[in-house]
């Protein structure tokens, strides 16, 4: 099934034909209008550079001004022949006739029932065009037409295509692919749902993730802060550090830089309510601290995560030498969505 944008929108048509799938574009003067388009035939020049297949209306009451008004277009600098969009009345089917005679392609539109459909078909049309949404803001069946209008093109032999139009939500597309419509024309806003699910979300996320596990290294991840406090500083100084960096905890080294521990917020809360205001006047040294958990910078994140789900900490020093040089905050992993 070909696939159409309809579309007026420059900045869209340009993004949405990068993609590589849309066979052409469709428009309408109620999309020029809509879209505050003074300067038609400059527009249909522009658009004719951007596309390989352009469907522009060719417009007249009547026959004579229908073959005319193609005519006109021709003689713009359009870089691709255009498919002729007109209306299926009785001078349109006459003017469908000649200009494929002539050997132009031909959309017939604003198709609405089956025989105005055969009609079209019968005219040569390249394309015929019912409008399902349309169709359906009037309580029809509108896919019962689209079927119906495949069956008599095929039955016949018709060298026409049925292109579904108007369409309104992602349904509609699926349903004229299980009809075997030749064509579909779509608003941009209907393609960007197609390849909408929630599963393939989730999937890509998790995919993400595990890419993300075993390939990103901890050194990709660790922030620019390193607070770290001497044993011989102040409380007050590992407060001071902890707020600074935003992290929460700060490593305490010796007078040498021999790693002792890591002190956290978590800490500073246990020892106020054990020791009260008593507790601002101690140093580091007058603490003690656990083993530290450690990970080296050139560790890959998923040994991080599992660190810190069999631990049930929220901070993991890293070093390199046995040096500190930073730490990894639970939190950084939740936001990236490593940790859920």
């Amino acid at each position: 099934m070909e696939l159409f944008l309809d579309s007026v929108d420059f900045s869209e048509i340009e993004e949405a034909f990068g993609i590589g799938v849309f066979a052409g574009l469709t428009t309408t003067p109620t999309f020029m209008h809509r879209h505050g388009i003074a300067d038609v035939d400059g527009a249909i020049v522009k658009l004719s550079g951007m596309v390989p297949m352009l469907h522009v209306e060719a417009l007249g009451e009547s026959y004579e001004e229908t073959i005319a008004e193609a005519n006109r277009i021709l003689t713009l600098p359009l870089k691709n022949r255009p498919v002729f969009k007109i209306p299926v009345f009785d001078q349109g089917i006459k003017a469908c006739r000649s200009l494929v005679n002539a050997g132009h392609q031909v959309n017939l539109h604003l198709i609405y029932t089956l025989n105005q459909a055969y009609m079209a078909a019968n005219a040569g049309a390249t394309y015929i065009c019912p409008l399902v949404g349309r169709l359906h803001d009037q309580g029809h069946d509108a896919m019962a037409l689209i079927e119906q209008s495949i069956n008599m093109v095929e039955r016949y032999n018709y060298p026409t295509k049925v292109m579904v139009s108007s369409v309104r939500h992602p349904e509609h597309v699926r349903q004229a692919i299980l009809l075997g419509a030749h064509a579909c024309t779509i608003p941009w806003s209907v393609f960007k749902r197609l390849t909408e699910n929630t599963l393939t979300t989730l999937g890509i996320e998790q995919f993400y993730e595990h890419t993300k596990l075993m390939t990103l290294k901890v050194s990709d991840v660790i922030r620019a802060e390193n607070p770290v406090c001497k044993s011989s500083d102040s409380i007050m100084d590992a407060i001071v550090k902890m707020t600074e960096s935003k992290l929460g905890a700060v490593s305490v080294v010796d007078d040498n830089n021999h790693l002792l521990g890591i002190f956290t917020d978590g800490d500073l809360r246990r020892h106020l309510r054990v020791e009260g205001k008593s507790i601002t006047s101690k140093r580091m040294s007058d603490f003690e601290y656990k083993k530290s958990v450690l990970i080296n910078i050139d560790a890959l994140l998923y040994e991080a995560v599992k660190i810190f789900k069999e631990n049930q900490i929220d901070n993991i020093i890293v070093v390199e030498n046995e040096q500190p040089l930073g730490m990894l905050d639970i939190q950084d992993f939740v936001k990236m969505g490593l940790i859920g």
